[in-house]
C-alpha cells in the first residue's frame, strides 16, 4: 500500500483554499465593472434624451405659436359679418315685418349674396323667439327657413345683447362649424339675431400634410379639429354625466357618442406655457409622443401639438452605447495599468531578492547582470516607443475623422444654401406681384400667387428637411416619381424672371406622359441648374434660343437642355463636375450646381453628360429610369 506524502497534501489543500477567494474577488470585480458600465449608459441615455426633448419642445413651441396665430387669424376674418347685417335696411325691414313674403325674399337674396362673397358656410337671421326668418340656403331642400333654434347657446348669448361664439354640429345636415352671432336692433332689447356659420375644414386639411399631429379641443374637452380625422368629436378627458346631459339637451354635437381619446400620460415636464405643461403621452400602444399645449386667445379652446420622439430616443440610445463603450474602455485601461503595476512591482521585488541571495557571487555574474540590465532597458525603451507610436496613430485617426465630418458638413450646408436660392427668388417675385394685383383689386390672381407662395414655402421645408436624413441611406426610403413635363414647367416657373429678362425662344418637345423614377423636388433642382446655366450662356446673344427635347431609349428617359451660347471650353470640360469650379464672375456662383445635379441623378440611378453641339452651344443630357411598377401606380394616384 502506498501512502500519500503529508507535505504534498497540505500544499494542495492550501492552494485550493486560496483559489476560492480569488475566484470570488474576480466575480465581484466583474459585477462592479458591469454595474459601472450600466450606470454610465443610463446617465448618458437620460441626459441625451432630456436634452433632445428640450430642443424638440423649443421647436414645438414655435410651431405651436404659428398654428395658434393662423387659427386665430382665420376665426377673426369673419367677426364683422354678423354685425354687418344690423346696418342693412332689408334686414331691418324684415325684422319689423317678418311675415311679408317680399321682404323675406329680398333678405334671402341678400344673405345668399353675402354668404358667397364672404366665403362662409351659411348666414341666417332669427327673430326674437329663435325662429329662422331668412337664410342664405333658402333654395336648398334642407333649408334652415322656419327652424326653431332657440335652444342653441349662441342664440341666448346674442339675445342678451352679447356677441356669441359657439362650435357645434348642425341638426339639419350634421355639418360641424363655428357659429358667430350678434344682436340685431337695440342691444338691450334685440329684435332678432344674426348668425354666421363658418367651416374650419381648410385648417384641418393643412394640418393633415404636416409631420406632427395637431388637435383642437373646445371648452368641453371635445376635439373639434384634428390632423387625424378619426380623432374628431372625441373627448380628450372623461365627460361628466351632467355635462353630457346638457350637451344632449343643447344638441351642440348633435348627440354624437363623444368617445374618450385613449391618450395616456407617460411623463410630465411642467415646463410648457400651456395648461399642464409639456408631457410624454402614448396613444393606445403607439410610440411616445411629446404633447404641448397652447390656449387660443379669446376662447376656452386648447390647441395640442403631438410630435414623435423616436429621433430623440435613437439619439439617447446612441449616447448610452457610446457612454458604455467609453466607460468600458477607461476601465480596461485602468485594469491594464494595474496589471502592469503589479508586474513591475513583482519584477523589482525579484530583483532585490536576487541581489540579496547572490551577494557573494556578485563578481562572477557581473557581466551577466550587465547584459540583463541592458536588455531590460531596451525592453522599456521599446515599450515607451510603442506607446508613443500608438498615441500618435490615435491622434492622427481622430484628426482624419474630424476633418471628414467638417468637410461633409461644409458641403451639405453649401448645397442647401444653393438649393434655397431659387425658391427665395421666386417667393420675392410672387409676393411683389401679389401686392400689385391686390392694389388693382384682382383678388383671384392674388389668391393664386399666395397659393403658389405656400407651395414654395412647403417645398423649402422639404429641402431643409433633407438635413434630417443626412445620416440615413437614401435607398431605404420609398421610391418616388415625377412627370417630366410638370418638372420642366415648375423649373421654368421658378426661372420666370430670368426667362422674361433674356426673352429666349424656347423650342420644347416633351411628351406629357413621360414619368421618371426621381423625387420631383430634386428633379426640379437639376432642371433649374441646367436652365439657369443655359440662360447665362445666352445672355449676350442677339437671338437667344433654348431647346428642351425629351425621348425614351433603352428603358431610360433622356432630356437634353441645349443653348446657342459660346459652348464649353476645354478647361470647363476637364473640371465640369468639380465642386466650386465656375466660369462665372466672382460673386455670381458657387460652382456647386452641376456637382449637386450629378449627385442627385446618380442617387436616382441616372446620369448627367455634356457636349458641345455641332451647330454651336452647349448641350447637357440627363438620363433617368422610367417609372414602372409600384412607382408608376403612385404617380397615377397623385403621390
Amino acid at each position: 500500500m502506498q501512502h500519500e506524502d503529508p507535505v504534498i497534501s497540505s500544499a494542495s489543500a492550501a492552494s485550493a483554499t486560496s483559489a476560492r477567494p480569488r475566484v470570488a474577488l474576480s466575480l465581484l470585480a466583474l459585477l462592479v465593472l458591469a454595474a459601472l458600465i450600466a450606470a454610465a449608459s443610463w446617465f448618458g441615455y437620460r441626459y441625451t434624451y432630456d436634452a433632445a426633448l428640450a430642443r424638440q419642445a423649443e421647436r414645438g413651441q414655435v410651431q405651436l405659436r404659428l398654428y395658434s396665430q393662423a387659427l386665430d387669424s382665420e376665426l377673426a376674418r369673419y367677426d364683422y359679418v354678423p354685425s354687418l347685417l344690423s346696418l342693412d335696411a332689408r334686414i331691418d325691414a324684415l325684422l319689423h315685418h317678418p311675415t311679408d313674403p317680399t321682404r323675406v325674399a329680398d333678405a334671402n337674396v341678400y344673405l345668399a349674396a353675402l354668404n358667397a362673397r364672404a366665403g362662409t358656410r351659411v348666414v341666417y337671421v332669427l327673430d326674437a323667439q329663435g325662429h329662422v326668418i331668412a337664410t342664405s340656403n333658402y333654395q336648398r331642400p334642407d333649408s334652415y327657413l322656419g327652424e326653431d333654434l332657440s335652444f342653441r347657446p349662441y342664440f341666448h348669448t346674442a339675445i342678451e345683447g352679447q356677441l356669441g361664439r359657439f362650435y357645434g354640429v348642425g341638426t339639419t345636415r350634421s355639418e360641424s362649424g363655428y357659429y358667430l352671432s350678434a344682436p340685431l336692433g337695440d342691444r338691450d332689447h334685440p329684435s332678432g339675431v344674426a348668425v354666421v356659420k363658418i367651416g374650419l375644414e381648410p385648417l384641418e386639411n393643412r394640418w393633415q400634410g404636416a409631420d406632427s399631429q395637431m388637435l383642437l379641443a373646445d371648452e368641453n374637452g371635445v376635439v373639434i379639429l384634428a390632423s387625424d380625422p378619426s380623432w374628431k368629436l372625441a373627448a380628450i378627458r372623461e365627460i361628466p354625466p351632467d355635462l353630457r346631459a346638457r350637451l344632449d339637451q343643447t344638441l351642440q354635437y348633435n348627440r354624437a357618442p363623444l368617445p374618450t381619446l385613449a391618450l395616456s400620460t407617460v411623463r410630465t415636464f411642467g415646463t410648457g406655457p400651456g395648461p399642464g405643461g409639456d408631457a410624454l403621452v402614448m396613444l393606445r400602444q403607439g410610440p411616445p409622443m411629446l404633447a404641448q399645449h397652447a390656449s387660443l386667445p379669446g376662447t376656452d379652446w386648447d390647441l395640442t401639438l403631438l410630435t414623435n420622439t423616436s429621433q430623440a430616443r435613437v439619439a439617447a440610445l446612441n449616447s448610452a452605447a457610446l457612454a458604455g463603450v467609453l466607460t468600458a474602455f477607461v476601465l480596461l485601461l485602468a485594469a491594464a495599468w494595474n496589471v502592469r503595476r503589479r508586474i513591475v512591482s513583482e519584477r523589482l521585488a525579484a530583483r532585490h531578492a536576487l541581489e540579496a541571495a547572490n551577494n557573494e557571487l556578485e563578481r562572477k555574474v557581473a557581466e551577466r547582470t550587465s547584459d540583463l540590465s541592458t536588455a531590460n532597458h531596451q525592453l522599456h525603451a521599446e515599450v515607451a516607443e510603442r506607446i508613443r507610436t500608438e498615441s500618435f496613430l490615435r491622434q492622427a485617426q481622430d484628426g482624419l475623422m474630424q476633418a471628414g465630418k467638417l468637410a461633409a458638413v461644409g458641403q451639405m450646408s453649401a448645397g442647401v444654401a444653393h438649393e434655397l436660392n431659387q425658391p427665395l427668388a421666386a417667393l420675392r417675385t410672387l409676393s411683389g406681384n401679389a401686392c400689385k394685383f391686390l392694389e388693382r383689386g384682382d383678388t383671384a390672381t392674388t389668391r393664386d400667387n399666395l397659393e403658389k407662395i405656400i407651395a414654395l414655402v412647403e417645398r423649402m421645408g422639404r429641402i431643409t428637411g433633407a438635413l434630417k436624413s443626412f445620416a440615413r441611406d437614401p435607398a431605404s426610403g420609398p421610391r418616388r416619381c415625377a412627370r417630366l413635363a410638370d418638372a420642366v414647367d415648375n423649373a421654368l416657373f421658378l426661372m420666370e424672371t430670368r426667362v422674361l429678362a433674356n426673352a429666349p425662344r424656347i423650342d420644347r418637345d416633351i411628351d406629357a406622359h413621360l414619368t421618371v423614377a426621381c423625387d420631383p423636388n430634386r428633379l426640379e433642382q437639376v432642371l433649374v441648374n441646367l436652365i439657369g446655366n443655359a440662360l447665362d450662356a445666352t445672355a449676350r446673344q442677339s437671338e437667344p434660343k433654348l431647346w428642351l427635347h425629351a425621348y425614351e431609349s433603352g428603358g431610360l428617359v433622356h432630356l437634353t437642355v441645349r443653348d446657342n451660347g459660346p459652348g464649353l471650353s476645354e478647361e470647363a470640360f476637364a473640371r465640369l463636375f468639380e465642386p466650386f469650379f465656375t466660369t462665372k464672375p466672382a460673386g455670381e456662383g458657387l460652382g456647386l450646381g452641376l456637382t449637386l445635379s450629378a449627385g442627385i441623378l446618380n442617387d436616382s440611378g441616372g446620369t448627367l453628360t455634356a457636349i458641345n453641339h455641332p451647330d454651336g452651344g452647349a448641350c447637357f443630357t440627363l438620363a433617368l429610369p422610367r417609372a414602372i411598377g409600384n412607382v408608376a401606380r403612385e404617380t397615377a394616384h397623385g403621390n
